[in-house]
């Protein structure tokens, strides 16, 4: 995410509606990966849908109660800036993962506010 005014990510609302507590990080997907994410409770069902945001609006540093990840390695997990983490894969199912890097202190500008960002950066819906 750069400080130009071109932004990359939307906000990636929750499947089924509003969670029961509120997130600690807000969600974003990359506009690429958009559709893909809007299909995302469609192709896996309702419950790995909201399963996957609950994970990664809560504690996306975290393994999750449900599901596998696994910190990818070599270029294809490197930061994509200072403060965001290494790519994260996160298997919702047998045939749909999700690759996400977050940050605890994303500010848009410098003289902006700090959120906890996570950015899903690509969807895939094949498999290995």
């Amino acid at each position: 995410m750069s400080t130009s005014a071109y932004r990359p990510h939307a906000p990636a609302k929750r499947p089924g509606g509003r969670p029961l507590t509120a997130p600690q990080y807000r969600v974003l997907v990359h506009r690429k990966f958009f559709r893909h994410y809007e299909q995302l409770a469609d192709r896996v069902g309702i419950q790995q849908a909201q399963q996957f945001w609950d994970h990664v609006s809560q504690e996306p540093g975290k393994p999750p109660a449900v599901g596998q990840t696994t910190i990818l390695k070599g270029k294809a997990g490197k930061p994509q800036g200072t403060g965001w983490s290494r790519t994260v894969h996160y298997e919702v199912s047998s045939y749909a993962r999700i690759d996400y890097q977050y940050n605890d202190e994303y500010q848009t500008s410098p003289e902006g506010d700090a959120h906890a960002v996570v950015a899903i950066l690509t969807i895939n819906y094949s498999s290995h």
